[in-house]
């Protein structure tokens, strides 16, 4: 009887110990918090944010105002530095707009006809429905929609790019308060370590938040053909594909860049990131949305050769800027041999220019940068050599023309 009895406790004991080992053994769900009070099963459910002192008897709700109300900042709920971060969202996120491009791809092996989309971010920036973004999200695309913060769509209809530096403006028809267009700062003042933020679409996740540091200033970067910015902002603030065309911020939610590219090797974020700094942004967008193209300086170079002690002319555009004020390019030597005449040209004879406005020229793609910073019809000084003596001569630039770069 006593061994019975023995057994039968045994076996109970024995299911409550499975019956606890199976339980804690089961997958861990994640589950909506509904109440504070709730436990689940190897942990407490505890509130993100503990309930401020001052007001105990606060009752939490979804409405922005009140998660991002003043006296909730203002709480010691917030670092100094989540304050900074909450702010400058709540006060940008509505700036930044969803792009979401469609076109039709061609099937080479059915010969059918196959959609696809593409996506980008962009930036409000007056009441009259212009939005900036990168060139290279909308180019040859046949539909943009833009998405607002209210979760309104409006197509949007082209109004002037610039390839060159990776820029384009395009404008909806959307009601003027629904419109929040964005500050901008100045690029010109930033400094490696500045912290930065960074708001996009990446992957289509709406306006989201990224934090990060400036790590470097003025990176070259090739954004089309054979061109080169020089003054390219580098970011370590995550951003993957989709983020193009948003808004690099400072502290104060001032725009400061507008996202372009990742360094990556697998399609997304490394921690290396490229903005086109706001201040090449602010000269070009009026133009585009002016004109609808850039109008550059031009001083009439078409091409020069590049040595150890500056730039020598190859070749200048007929009556242009530069031939009318006077410089000179390789100049033609015919001579006689026999019957033939041949000719060669000397380059001997052309001008060697050593710096524009008393700044050394080194390169050419530095003295293309020194002139398209002018505008038409202002004049420039040029210090050239010429037969061993040094001259300066002034030159009135061109470039008054709309004309595709």
């Amino acid at each position: 009887m006593r061994v019975m009895i023995a057994c039968l406790a045994c076996a109970i004991v024995g299911g409550m110990v499975s019956g606890i080992v199976v339980s804690i053994s089961e997958p861990t769900q994640i589950v909506a918090q509904d109440k504070i009070e709730r436990r689940g099963p190897g942990f407490p459910q505890l509130p993100l944010f503990q309930p401020s002192p001052k007001q105990p008897n606060q009752t939490p709700t979804d409405s922005p105002e009140d998660r991002y109300g003043e006296s909730w900042l203002e709480s010691d709920e917030l670092t100094p530095d989540e304050r900074v971060n909450v702010l400058v969202y709540k006060n940008v996120n509505r700036s930044v707009v969803n792009i979401t491009t469609r076109n039709v791809k061609v099937d080479n092996f059915f010969l059918r006809a196959v959609p696809e989309e593409g996506t980008g971010s962009g930036v409000v920036v007056d009441r009259a429905g212009h939005i900036v973004t990168n060139y290279h999200v909308i180019e040859d695309v046949r539909e943009v929609i833009v998405s607002m913060f209210d979760g309104e769509s409006y197509d949007a209809t082209f109004v002037g790019a610039d390839p060159v530096n990776d820029i384009a403006v395009i404008r909806i028809e959307a009601p003027r308060e629904s419109l929040h267009p964005v500050r901008f700062g100045d690029s010109s003042p930033l400094k490696v370590g500045m912290k930065v933020l960074a708001i996009g679409n990446p992957f289509g996740l709406e306006r989201t938040l990224t934090t990060g540091i400036i790590s470097s200033l003025n990176r070259s970067l090739q954004l089309h053909r054979d061109r080169n910015i020089k003054s390219i902002i580098q970011i370590d603030a995550a951003v993957n594909p989709g983020n193009s065309g948003g808004p690099v911020l400072d502290s104060h939610g001032r725009m400061i860049g507008m996202n372009t590219a990742i360094y990556s090797k697998t399609g997304q974020s490394s921690g290396v990131g490229f903005a086109i700094p706001v201040n090449l942004v602010k000269r070009v967008v009026p133009q585009l949305i002016r004109h609808g193209q850039v109008i550059r300086a031009e001083i009439g170079i078409s091409r020069v050769y590049e040595t150890e002690n500056g730039l020598l002319i190859a070749k200048l555009t007929s009556d242009g800027p530069a031939e009318s004020a006077g410089l000179l390019g390789p100049q033609v030597v015919r001579q006689r041999r026999g019957p033939f005449v041949v000719e060669r040209m000397d380059k001997s004879a052309a001008d060697l220019i050593i710096a524009l406005d008393g700044t050394k020229i080194t390169s050419a793609e530095d003295f293309r940068d020194e002139i398209e910073a002018h505008k038409p019809g202002e004049t420039i000084v040029l210090t050239i050599i010429r037969a061993d003596k040094e001259l300066k001569i002034p030159v009135q630039l061109g470039g008054g023309k709309i004309t595709s770069k």
